[in-house]
């Protein structure tokens, strides 16, 4: 893996989002369509979390997404941020989340 500068890395715009709405994706098995707020803007993002995570667990609550990756189309629908996630060598999943409550659209530095 090759290092970043510190400069390089404040190019990314990493925000806390908070999830107002997770859609079913027809005819996929594991994506979920979501609508982020993130205070000024919202945002949709499309996630392969649909065998981690019920809708329930992931509406209403505040993650950590980045905001400025290029956009891209999964299943036809364009995905305009990336929630970000850890996953491990038996493929489970836990998506980041801010340790204690914080204003959507908080910038991660």
């Amino acid at each position: 893996m090759t290092d970043i500068s510190f400069k390089e890395f404040q190019k990314l715009d990493i925000r806390v989002g908070k999830i107002s709405k997770v859609e079913e994706i027809p005819k996929s098995e594991n994506l979920y369509k979501l609508i982020v707020d993130f205070g000024n803007e919202q945002r949709q993002a499309i996630a392969g979390l649909k065998k981690h995570y019920t809708p329930q667990d992931l509406e209403g609550k505040k993650f950590v997404f980045i905001l400025n990756l290029e956009k891209r189309k999964l299943m036809g629908i364009e995905s305009q941020c990336m929630i970000l996630a850890a996953v491990d060598q038996k493929g489970n999943i836990a998506i980041i989340r801010p340790e204690k409550d914080i204003e959507v659209g908080s910038k991660i530095v």
